[in-house]
């Protein structure tokens, strides 16, 4: 019996030392005093919650962290002394030289800064001046660059605010400018041996050489278009007949009140009929001051753009000072070749639009 008592004093022992830590034997607990918490084992973790647990250490690795770059108190980079500022006029008009007019028209509307920007007329001369590869003129201009601009590159000509209906198709040839108010209208390309004095009769001018002089023209910045519109003569829809028409205008003529309005209209100043074959249908206008000029003789140079008989397809020439068109033809009985203008203001007024036609007769 005692011996069975030795022993389990002894397992008593061992279990109040692992209970403690040590040998230390454990602190005796006064009446109503609390003992320290219980130990609680936690459960083993599993292999599948290993596996999620580096999972998941792998996935907040990757995540979106904090800038641990230094401030911008402690670093140039954009600081407020950097030679880069966002909003800097000039920096912005210099980029604005190098844009067409629908990618300036976008960059104005990004905010109030850049629309205050953009609308600098400037900007909109330079760009006009660049696209049309003309100079300033000299005349200055009562509208707005911006809507120049517009009316030059919008898509739109002559036929699209009268006789619509008759109208088939078009083509830009290009811009050439007025140094003088004098130019020479011509129905072939080639120079008549004396050049029409200015003043006389266009009628019989044109009847004589093909030429004629024309004064009283707005100087300063032309457009010139080729038209193909439908016969005028007849109104019946099964008539192929074809006109081709060199429509050339000054260059803010849309926006004048009196051809929005319709009071300024074309009149023919001079006809002329050729009753035989015609193997091309020409028009041609020269400033007058640079007729002899080296941009006019080339095209004069009919060899160069013209293209090869059997080529049916229109073609222009157009310089600094002079513009062109030819179409070959096919056999035919003639030509009614006419000459009409546009003046401002009536009759009196410095003329604002020339057109040459030819019509197969």
């Amino acid at each position: 019996m005692a011996a069975m008592a030795k022993e389990k004093e002894m397992v008593e022992i061992q279990k109040r030392k692992r209970n403690d830590g040590g040998g230390t034997p454990r602190k005796r607990l006064q009446v109503g005093e609390a003992g320290p918490p219980p130990l609680v084992q936690r459960p083993r973790k599993t292999e599948s919650e290993k596996a999620f647990r580096k999972v998941q250490t792998r996935t907040r690795r990757l995540t979106i962290a904090s800038c641990t770059s230094p401030g911008a108190s402690t670093t140039n980079f954009l600081a407020p002394h950097s030679s880069f500022i966002w909003y800097d006029v000039d920096t912005w008009t210099e980029v604005a030289k190098y844009l067409d007019g629908k990618s300036l028209v976008s960059l104005g509307l990004s905010n109030r800064w850049f629309h205050h920007l953009i609308m600098q007329e400037s900007i909109w001369r330079y760009a006009y001046l660049r696209d049309l590869q003309v100079p300033l003129s000299l005349r200055p201009l009562p509208f707005h660059w911006s809507n120049l601009y517009a009316s030059a590159f919008d898509g739109s000509h002559s036929y699209k605010f009268r006789q619509r209906e008759r109208h088939i198709d078009w083509m830009r040839i290009g811009a050439f400018f007025f140094d003088s108010p004098a130019a020479l209208l011509m129905e072939t390309l080639a120079l008549p041996r004396k050049v029409p004095e200015a003043g006389h009769d266009p009628q019989k001018s044109v009847m004589a050489s093909g030429a004629f002089v024309l004064t009283n023209i707005r100087t300063g910045i032309w457009i010139a278009d080729l038209q193909l519109v439908r016969c005028p003569v007849c109104n019946l829809n099964t008539c192929e007949g074809t006109m081709q028409i060199l429509d050339t205008r000054a260059a803010e003529l849309f926006l004048e009140e009196g051809y929005q309005s319709g009071s300024w209209d074309y009149v023919e100043i001079a006809s002329h009929k050729i009753e035989k074959h015609s193997s091309t249908a020409t028009g041609a206008i020269f400033d007058l001051k640079h007729l002899h000029s080296p941009h006019s003789v080339g095209v004069l140079d009919v060899k160069s753009w013209m293209g090869k008989a059997d080529d049916w397809q229109p073609k222009a020439s157009i310089c600094l000072n002079a513009v062109a068109v030819n179409t070959n033809l096919q056999h035919n009985d003639g030509l009614h070749v006419r000459f009409e203008v546009m003046r401002s203001g009536g009759s009196d007024g410095d003329v604002v639009s020339i057109r040459i036609s030819q019509q197969l007769i």
